[in-house]
């Protein structure tokens, strides 16, 4: 059978292995359901010695946002290179960000190396009570509001089969290539995870990200965007809780002050649940999964939403429109007062973020 075809298990030794290994297993009975929900995209570069090593900043929302990225690691190169006096790497990588600018490329090779756009699904575990919160076993280090320094846990991570896994994380992953699609998913949608499961048969389980989501009727919705760890998603609650809502939904003053008490609660008690002002909201830990075939992994699924253009592309069609990217639209004063507001707010919350530090 072919090594991407193969799920490699280990016998688990390290103590803080087999407690997450043993926690993983506790999972599936009190949380025997797996959810699928939007893909997410990054970009990473083949290895010589087998497998994709995955960039930064994996888990942008479109494929197009990972291109972008993919164009900013190439303009990094190309500064490093010039610094160095590597004049040839820095041409060669200099063009491989312009080409990104023009062209909705999903590969290239670039000074012999193949980089691709990498799809990734988010999957949770739910069960009676909802979704799956963080274990006890996920790393989170970080106090409130110094989250967003630690290191990123994906970058320079390698896909590859061969690398064993834990016996509950091999059973993940079984699971995970079973689980072909989402009920109601669109047809088109269906008939690409159908294409998938027979050309990409394989997988690699990322380092699970965490998100708030709000229970609203009988569902769940997520109300931040995902972070590498626990605080780091409670990190970007408080920053909308105290300042993205009160200075873009134009928040009464007793509704900022409820929001206000909860963000202080979080910090406090750094916490998976939160309640207030009539909504509960649970901290969920996401599961993100790379479906591997004989070339590597998976790129982009021409059902995916993917909706904006290459910069460039973008930017010569709105002057064709007789719209100028540099012109500023003109302000109104209700725009006026709310990007003043969204100015002081966020200089308030990183100055309280810098005096929790000092402390």
């Amino acid at each position: 059978m072919p090594a991407y075809r193969t799920i490699r298990v280990a016998p688990v030794v390290e103590p803080v292995a087999a407690l997450a290994d043993e926690e993983a297993w506790l999972a599936r009975e009190r949380y025997p359901v797996l959810m699928g929900f939007r893909p997410v995209f990054g970009a990473a570069r083949e290895r010589e010695e087998g497998g994709w090593q995955l960039l930064s900043s994996f888990g942008a929302p479109t494929p197009q946002s990972a291109r972008d990225g993919l164009a900013s690691h190439f303009r990094r190169r190309a500064r490093e290179a010039e610094e160095a006096g590597r004049q040839e790497i820095r041409a060669a990588c200099q063009a491989a960000a312009e080409r990104l600018d023009w062209e909705a490329l999903d590969e290239m090779t670039v000074l012999e190396e193949r980089y691709r756009v990498v799809r990734a699904e988010n999957v949770i575990r739910a069960g009676r009570d909802g979704p799956e919160p963080p274990r006890p076993s996920d790393p989170d280090p970080a106090g409130p509001g110094a989250a967003s320094r630690l290191s990123d846990r994906t970058e320079g991570f390698v896909l590859d089969t061969v690398i064993p896994t834990g016996p509950s994380e091999g059973i993940l992953k079984a699971e995970l290539l079973a689980l072909a699609h989402r009920e109601g998913d669109p047809p088109q949608v269906r008939e690409d995870a159908r294409k998938a499961a027979v050309s990409h048969p394989g997988g690699v389980l990322l380092p699970p990200v965490f998100l708030f989501a709000e229970k609203e009727g009988g569902a769940w919705r997520s109300e931040t965007g995902d972070g590498g760890t626990p605080q780091e998603a409670r990190d970007a609650l408080t920053m909308l809780l105290r300042v993205l809502a009160p200075a873009m939904q134009g928040l009464d003053e007793a509704t900022r002050t409820v929001y206000r008490e909860a963000a202080d609660r979080l910090d406090a008690e750094r916490g998976s649940e939160l309640s207030f002002g009539g909504r509960h909201l649970r901290l969920v830990r996401v599961e993100r999964f790379v479906r591997i075939g004989p070339d590597g992994p998976e790129g982009p699924r021409p059902s995916d939403d993917d909706p904006d253009e290459p910069v460039m592309v973008q930017d010569m069609r709105l002057r064709a429109e007789g719209t100028s990217v540099e012109e500023d639209p003109e302000e109104d004063p209700e725009f006026a007062a709310r990007a003043e507001m969204l100015r002081r707010l966020t200089q308030e919350e990183m100055a309280r973020r810098g005096r929790r530090d000092e402390g």
